[in-house]
């Protein structure tokens, strides 16, 4: 690129651009990239194979599940594990208290871990700093460890076997109030203090301002809620006796125990799981764009 002065003005004259090159792939590079697509390649039919069998497996007889339970095509596609979950078990009950529990979990718990977070991030009180570091240290408990107590607080307080009692111990959960105080750290406060002088208060600075910036950490924790509350077992096994308030998790461990058909009932059971996947997997694909950009929110502000 030349410069030509004339008068005070300064022109400039472009060259023609230099023509692009081509990457050459010797040998080497071709073989390394061959091997690597080949290694992934392998590793994802290692990870999908499972999930293939037991889709296959669910359209298949008692008597081929058990002759060859790793195929992947049926020699006779069979819709009677279908047809027996639907028209001779409680499987559809099974699905609605599920569906209602993870309905209720998710929302309510996004909405309490962001306030929580939220105050965490800025507010200023007495004991903030230890508050976090109880927060942080209960992400280090076994949930198994709160089984025992959290079935005797339930029964104390009356809402021991009760969709109350199935909902209220889920609604928070450390993890999800961890990952907002830091995504609402990450938003810089003087957008906030914009919002305080034209004259929002507290809440409405979180609920207008703030919230709307934390998108990709919301759509983290719904997914999260939602995942962790479908496939939850043991806190159903504390909270619930009923048959009447049975979930999918507690319905098809129970499928084990051979209450609705004789031999193996491997068709059976893998019906259900895939049944299972479907709610999950469709969350998952829907958001998974925006879950990986955790930084958008803050990037914008």
């Amino acid at each position: 690129m030349t410069t030509t002065a004339i008068g005070e003005t300064a022109v400039q004259e472009v060259s023609p651009a230099a023509p692009t090159r081509r990457r050459r792939w010797t040998p080497g590079v071709r073989t390394a990239q061959v091997l690597l697509y080949l290694t992934l390649i392998v590793l994802a039919l290692i990870y999908i194979y499972p999930f293939l069998v037991q889709v296959a497996t669910s359209f298949k007889t008692d008597a081929e599940a058990t002759a060859n339970p790793i195929a992947l095509i049926p020699s006779v596609f069979s819709f009677a594990a279908y047809e027996l979950l639907f028209t001779r078990s409680d499987f559809p009950l099974w699905f609605m208290n599920s569906a209602i529990v993870t309905v209720f979990v998710t929302l309510g718990r996004v909405f309490f871990v962001s306030l929580a977070g939220y105050a965490l991030a800025r507010l200023t009180f007495r004991g903030r700093g230890v508050i976090f570091a109880l927060v942080v240290a209960v992400m280090a408990v076994p949930g198994v460890v709160l089984l025992i107590p959290k079935f005797l607080v339930l029964n104390q307080i009356g809402i021991y076997d009760s969709y109350m009692g199935m909902i209220l111990p889920l609604l928070v959960d450390a993890a999800g109030v961890f990952i907002m105080k830091n995504f609402f750290e990450s938003i810089p406060v003087s957008i906030e203090e914009q919002a305080r002088i034209d004259g929002a208060g507290t809440f409405r600075v979180f609920w207008s301002v703030v919230l709307p910036m934390a998108r990709p950490a919301l759509i983290t924790i719904i997914i999260l809620s939602f995942q962790g509350s479908w496939n939850e077992l043991s806190h159903f096994i504390v909270s619930t006796q009923s048959p009447e308030l049975t979930t999918l998790t507690k319905g098809v461990a129970s499928l084990a125990s051979g209450q609705l058909s004789q031999g193996n009932q491997f068709p059976l059971k893998l019906a259900a799981a895939a049944i299972m996947t479907i709610p999950v997997a469709v969350m998952f694909f829907i958001f998974q764009k925006r879950i990986m950009n955790t930084t958008e929110g803050a990037l914008k502000g």
